[in-house]
């Protein structure tokens, strides 16, 4: 990350490439699907990225530069939001093309580590509930339900990543702090071209008994972090907000997809026993105090006859497992590919 940093500052520096503001205009969303290009945009942020032969440009709307692949900032106007569409200058476009055509020779960025983080613990139940399953009194508890998911995703990342740091916050029934949880976060050590992800596994309850279903939450993008320090900044400390913003909605970004991901992953596998809620925003502590992209899971309602029945049935809980682990998979194939990791 330093040196990814450090590169990112010198390139800002040095960069002075700079088209007219009275350039030609152009429907951005045509012409990048009249170019191949793959494009997602964040309309809460304002934000979005283009990928193409294995390099990314992202940028958010209106901005007088864009972030090439993670680490150059180039002084290139950004499209702009014009009456609800995006409109980009045809300097953009012909800029984007020169540099989807460029080979890199830079180490492939990959995913890392993958830090589980089942809910609650030791003193801390979190939400329980009594149900009658089979003719019998049964008391769901969240904290166990957490565990035993998060168990079972650990098994299976770390089958197919052995290459990967596959870490949980707990392995077994004892209490944590949120604030512990986020400082385990954001203290595992990564090489240069490596990011680390946190999946917070937890279950619901309701007033309501007739709410049920599974959802995915991710950061609002209206709560700001300090996702960089001061000292990333070296000598030109008065360009951190800018690269702190620019890696926050990258954060964004990569957690409303891995948000995305996982939603399908679950609805895949659990199919129509249970519903899906959707991906939803929030300020939750674990994910607003971990500097990293990150999402906080809902399995079900403990407080629903029939979802705490499925709750309570191991093969469903290994559905669920399964479901987030095929969601984790095809975003780190996502991320990996789209920064030129061909594994070829």
């Amino acid at each position: 990350m330093k040196k990814l940093l450090a590169t990112i500052f010198t390139a800002l520096l040095i960069s002075s490439h700079f088209f007219a503001d009275n350039a030609k205009t152009t429907d951005f969303l045509v012409s990048a699907q009249k170019a191949g290009m793959t494009f997602y945009w964040d309309p809460l942020t304002s934000s979005g990225l283009i990928e193409k032969n294995g390099h990314r440009i992202s940028f958010h709307a209106g901005d007088d530069f864009v972030l090439q692949d993670y680490k150059t900032v180039v002084n290139e106007k950004a499209p702009v939001l014009e009456n609800g569409k995006l409109v980009s200058y045809s300097s953009f476009m012909n800029s984007a093309e020169n540099f989807f055509k460029t080979e890199s020779n830079d180490n492939p960025y990959r995913i890392g580590a993958i830090l589980i983080d089942p809910g609650h613990g030791g003193k801390d139940p979190g939400t329980s509930s009594v149900q009658k399953i089979g003719g019998k009194s049964v008391k769901l508890v969240e904290k166990d339900i957490n565990l035993n998911v998060g168990l079972k995703l650990r098994d299976y990342l770390k089958k197919s990543y052995p290459d990967k740091q596959i870490l949980m916050t707990r392995s077994k029934d004892v209490y944590l702090s949120l604030n512990q949880r986020t400082e385990i976060a954001n203290s595992v050590k990564l090489k240069d071209n490596e990011a680390i992800l946190f999946i917070s596994v937890h279950v619901n309850s309701n007033f309501n008994e007739s709410a049920s279903g599974y959802e995915v939450w991710y950061l609002s993008p209206g709560y700001r972090r300090q996702v960089l320090n001061a000292k990333s900044a070296g000598e030109e400390k008065s360009l951190l907000p800018i690269l702190n913003s620019m890696m926050e909605e990258e954060y964004t970004t990569e957690s409303i997809l891995i948000a995305k991901f996982i939603l399908d992953g679950i609805t895949a596998q659990v199919g129509t026993q249970t519903n899906s809620r959707g991906i939803k925003a929030e300020e939750w502590y674990v994910c607003k105090n971990s500097n990293m992209p990150s999402v906080l899971i809902e399995l079900g309602f403990v407080s629903n006859k029939k979802e705490a029945a499925l709750l309570n049935d191991d093969k469903y809980l290994q559905k669920l497992s399964f479901g987030i682990y095929n969601g984790l998979q095809a975003f780190v194939t996502h991320f990996e590919r789209s920064r030129g990791f061909t594994g070829k």
